[in-house]
């Protein structure tokens, strides 16, 4: 079976004032920078061996694969469809607003002027399905809207699941193509 592992990027000032970065570039705080490095080595450590490292061009989550590329030598490339959920009217305001919340239920909502979870599925569904027709093996560092549908993609989800789904900063997730 062919894997392929995701990493969400590391911490950003905007995850500790918890508000929503979307396609807003909040960079990683020190720790963010810390926990990238630390993800590196243990990717080493658990021997994951991989082909690509591919990123989001987002600057939290480039940073983030750098830093794993520095601690495995694994290449990096920006793959631009990988850039987080753009969550238009609600970018900067609190992650855990009731009304924003209310909203990541809704599929089809662009978040007036953002990008509806519909599109984000396409791109990424789009992705994977490319990502599997070789004999690579991927690690895709992105977002936790990402997160979501990487997670969708490989395991059916109810609604609710998929909206309250999320991965901590540089936690490695395996998948594995059926």
């Amino acid at each position: 079976m062919k894997k392929i592992y995701f990493v969400r990027h590391g911490q950003t000032v905007w995850n500790v004032e918890n508000k929503i970065c979307g396609v807003t570039d909040s960079p990683l705080t020190e720790m963010g920078h810390q926990q990238a490095i630390d993800t590196g080595k243990a990717i080493v450590d658990q021997g994951i061996q991989a082909d690509y490292i591919l990123c989001s061009p987002l600057s939290r989550a480039h940073d983030t694969a750098k830093h794993i590329s520095e601690m495995t030598g694994i290449p990096v490339r920006v793959e631009p469809r990988l850039v987080e959920q753009n969550f238009g009217k609600y970018e900067s305001t609190p992650r855990d607003g009731a009304e924003f919340q209310a909203q990541k239920r809704r599929f089809v909502y662009d978040f007036d002027g953002g990008e509806s979870m519909m599109r984000v599925g396409q791109r990424i569904y789009n992705l994977l399905d490319e990502l599997a027709e070789d004999d690579k093996v991927y690690i895709l560092v992105a977002h936790n809207g990402i997160a979501r549908v990487v997670r969708s993609y490989f395991q059916n989800m109810e609604n609710e699941a998929y909206s309250a789904f999320g991965v901590q900063n540089c936690e490695v997730v395996a998948y594995e193509y059926q």
